[in-house]
């Protein structure tokens, strides 16, 4: 598995997945170990989609972008983790240049349309608590698709850029990417051209990404505790952080793994792929756990759907 020279990126065919390193003999476990988790996450959120579909109860505003961002959740692992798997117990761990193209682009498109969703569901945790009256009026069926809708054209945007200033680089020093995937950072590295422009183009997106996504969800989280705070039965305030846990717990478990990979040290790059794989496979496998167990609408409709299975057998 030689580096192959060229001028440019069109003489480029293939590049090589380092993946994660670990001793040979410990190659059959960290499959089972993403094999074991991917099914998790498929089961997790596949339930999850299932059961917000099918129950009546659970056609509201809050559902409909649990349901999305479940759907978001299953798309980036699957984008990954397949050609990951066989790559650790593949001798020719490659993957072409159209495929490393294609899976760039579709990690960012939900990346960032994650971000997007996960404010929208800070907007309507807000106005379900601080305008609950109105609720039904500003958080109307064309809202939510529309919400959802300006997530994924954010997210498509921001993907052709990014791949445009990835791949417009010449590789002609090596074809070896020190990842398990397709990453723009990794993927610089291996360039040969100055890559002062994607620096700028990589920070002014994610500046234009966290930036609005964070003071969304912020601002939304401000009037929500002033809000809660003014309710004066501690059962009311209870019943009205209860429905906020969910979401806050995905908006920390996702951000918190982000952080944590993009402040690892680039000299690390395997305490990095690690990081890498806390949101890839976890982040997406705990996130229907995290709704299912505190929240009961959920849960009570997971119960009908067992109770319904039961009679049936």
């Amino acid at each position: 598995m030689g580096d192959k020279g060229g001028d440019n990126h069109s003489e480029v065919t293939d590049f090589i997945l380092v993946g994660i390193r670990v001793r040979p003999e410990l190659h059959s476990l960290l499959f089972l170990l993403f094999l074991v988790v991917y099914g998790m996450v498929l089961l997790g959120n596949l339930s999850m989609i299932g059961i917000i579909v099918t129950d009546p109860r659970l056609n509201t505003p809050m559902y409909f972008f649990l349901g999305n961002l479940s759907i978001i959740d299953l798309s980036y692992s699957t984008v990954i983790v397949p050609k990951a798997m066989v790559n650790i117990l593949s001798q020719k761990k490659t993957i072409s240049f159209a495929g490393c193209v294609t899976q760039l682009f579709l990690y960012a498109l939900f990346m960032v349309t994650e971000a997007f969703v996960l404010a929208a569901m800070a907007y309507d945790r807000f106005i379900a608590i601080c305008n609950p009256l109105l609720y039904t009026v500003r958080m109307s069926r064309s809202l939510c698709i529309q919400l959802v809708a300006g997530s994924y054209l954010c997210g498509w945007v921001s993907s052709i850029l990014q791949i445009s200033v990835t791949f417009s680089m010449s590789f002609c020093a090596s074809r070896v990417i020190d990842h398990f995937y397709c990453d723009s950072n990794p993927i610089e590295k291996i360039s040969c051209s100055n890559i002062f422009m994607n620096k700028m183009v990589s920070f002014s997106l994610a500046v234009l990404i966290i930036l609005p996504t964070i003071v969304v969800i912020v601002v939304s989280y401000m009037y929500i505790v002033s809000a809660v705070l003014k309710i004066r039965s501690s059962e009311g305030r209870k019943k009205a952080f209860s429905t906020c846990s969910s979401h806050l717990g995905v908006v920390s478990l996702l951000y918190g793994t982000v952080s944590f990979v993009y402040l690892t040290p680039p000299n690390n790059p395997e305490l990095r792929k690690v990081a890498s794989v806390c949101y890839i496979l976890f982040t997406p496998m705990l996130n229907p756990l995290i709704y299912s167990l505190r929240n009961k609408d959920v849960k009570d409709a997971m119960k009908k759907v067992i109770w319904k299975k039961k009679v049936l057998l």
